[in-house]
């Protein structure tokens, strides 16, 4: 799928109108909100977005960038009983030809979910900070994420010292929850990235330990854990976003959540720390015996 293709299917399938377009982004204007469709490439981006002189290399570049950069769709902020509105975009693309994570290995194809959290205060924050710790391998187990995107540094987990100090964690301000989180991931380049959300609390704390212009100030989660399978018949959008809500069920059930937090601390061997598998086995168990899962 090229740009120009791809925004033909979002036009029809929301109904919206060009606002504005470049070789490298187009800008959609819907009922809905804006939504972006971009080759998502900052540099051809940036060049193209500067348009003081003649730059005739970059219809080349955008052609060529078609080959080996994903095309991104963005949608604007979207409210969950109004979901259902993608699912026309989806089967369009996939009509379109539109391929997924098993067509690429070098693309990563995967869908970013950015779910509004509901309160920004330091409660909330670890709690849901706690439930995807608490999950992390389980989803990528349950999600089946595709090799070729494992091997990628794009969605690198927490690393095991990060989920112990978080499992641990008892009554921290906010403060306290973005220093931890920076010292151990100091990176746009985690399954789930807080960083939006971080800059959208503190801005200078975070660019004081990464200042990336990549990095957009907002007050939702940055989950980059699925595969996209829009290729596939009966792949649906809900699939990926069926998973995510195990994270928001554990995180608004507090005795749940510091039963697991419990298990994890217990379970963490001297010389030899936490068993993986073993993990997801007990969080897969203890899923079902919840009826979450």
């Amino acid at each position: 799928m090229d740009l120009e293709r791809t925004v033909d299917v979002v036009l029809a399938a929301v109904s919206g109108t060009v606002k504005t377009k470049t070789v490298a982004e187009t800008f959609i204007s819907s009922d809905y909100g804006e939504f972006t469709v971009e080759v998502d490439w900052d540099y051809l981006k940036r060049e193209a977005r500067d348009d003081s002189d003649a730059k005739p290399h970059l219809d080349l570049l955008g052609s060529a960038a078609t080959l080996l950069v994903p095309i991104e769709v963005v949608c604007p902020p979207i409210a969950i009983d109004k979901l259902s509105i993608l699912d026309a975009l989806v089967r369009g693309l996939r009509d379109a030809g539109a391929q997924g994570t098993e067509n690429s290995p070098v693309a990563a194809f995967g869908v970013h979910i950015n779910a509004e959290i509901p309160s920004l205060d330091a409660q909330i924050v670890d709690a849901y900070l706690k439930a995807f710790a608490m999950l992390q391998w389980w989803l990528v187990d349950a999600h089946q994420v595709n090799m070729s995107r494992r091997l990628t540094p794009y969605i690198d987990l927490y690393p095991e010292a990060y989920l112990l100090e978080v499992a641990a964690a008892k009554d921290q301000s906010i403060t306290q929850i973005i220093d931890t989180y920076l010292s151990s991931n100091p990176t746009r380049n985690r399954a789930l990235d807080m960083l939006p959300m971080f800059s959208e609390i503190d801005p200078e704390r975070v660019k004081s330990t990464i200042d990336d212009p990549r990095i957009k100030a907002r007050p939702t989660f940055h989950y980059r854990l699925p595969n996209c399978q829009i290729d596939k018949a009966g792949w649906l959008l809900v699939d990926a976003w069926n998973l995510w809500w195990v994270v928001e069920e554990l995180a608004n059930n507090t005795v749940a959540l510091d039963e697991l937090c419990a298990q994890f601390l217990e379970s963490k061997r001297v010389v030899m720390g936490l068993d993986r598998a073993l993990w997801v086995k007990t969080v897969d168990t203890w899923l079902k015996e919840k009826e979450w899962v």
